[in-house]
């Protein structure tokens, strides 16, 4: 069953408009929510979690097209506010959600508090902010959630927090019933992470494909300013002037043998598309 399916979405909010937009996240798979700050990817998730009501398009979690309680008990969420009372240590904070959620689960949370080095006694109005953002993961992680939706979740953290974040999604999503949509303006760590990578930008859907397809899609060649005005316009994806002549991005299939193709980053192609789209 396919975690999220969102069709022909769309959303106004003055002069933001998002949509229409339509994706799909099977599960058992990683999604990665693309694009600079403006792009619309909170908005995107707010929609997802009814926080936001849109004005038309169809949301369905695990084949619901209604977060009904169930759902929300199934839905582990970090935004980019955690939104814990500022008073509460980690451990009045998970007694509290013990109430919340039906499968809070006391020893994965003692785990997880246990692994990310969070402070169980020190009131969160006094954590880092990278220290907020893990005591958020650990809350995600520990009702039983079928589906993770993290909205920029590595802000704050260090090199090695993100390192154990990373391995604690890796770990949550081999049970093939799990599945993760996280936005980042982090790509390279998105792109060891994901199965899926989404763009967005201004509030449109560049393009949502399998990550392993669009690397293998995609190509670039360095070639001369001479060389490149010899290439066939239709073939040429994006290209860029560079002081040694040209970067040109091309589908593998129309590059011909006499170029040598360098593999292409999703950085790098993200930065491409959305030059591209000024």
């Amino acid at each position: 069953m396919n975690a999220l399916e969102i069709k022909d979405l769309y959303f106004k909010n003055g002069n933001f408009v998002l949509g229409e937009l339509s994706l799909t996240l099977p599960g058992g798979c990683i999604m990665g929510l693309v694009g600079k700050n403006g792009a619309g990817k909170t908005s995107l998730i707010y929609l997802i979690l009814d926080m936001f009501h849109k004005d038309r398009g169809s949301i369905s979690i695990f084949g619901r097209k209604k977060n009904l309680d169930l759902t929300k008990q199934e839905i582990g969420v970090v935004l980019d506010e955690v939104g814990i009372p500022q008073c509460m240590t980690a451990i009045q904070v998970g007694k509290m959600m013990k109430g919340i959620y039906s499968a809070w689960d006391d020893t994965e949370y003692e785990r997880l508090l246990e692994k990310l080095s969070i402070p169980r006694d020190i009131a969160f109005l006094n954590y880092s902010r990278g220290m907020q953002m893990k005591l958020g993961i650990a809350i995600a992680l520990s009702h039983g959630a079928k589906l993770l939706i993290l909205d920029e979740p590595m802000n704050g953290l260090d090199p090695i927090a993100r390192d154990d974040f990373l391995s604690l999604l890796y770990d949550f999503t081999r049970d093939e019933n799990h599945s993760v949509l996280i936005s980042s303006h982090l790509v390279s760590d998105l792109e060891k992470l994901c199965d899926y990578i989404a763009f967005l930008h201004k509030g449109n859907l560049l393009l949502c494909e399998e990550k392993d397809a669009l690397l293998e899609q995609y190509g670039m060649i360095h070639c001369s300013a001479e060389e490149f005005s010899s290439m066939d316009p239709k073939t040429v994806k994006y290209q860029r002037k560079t002081p040694y002549g040209m970067d040109v991005v091309m589908l593998r299939k129309d590059i011909s043998e006499e170029h040598k193709v360098s593999p292409i980053t999703i950085e790098e192609l993200f930065v491409f598309m959305v030059k591209e789209s000024f």
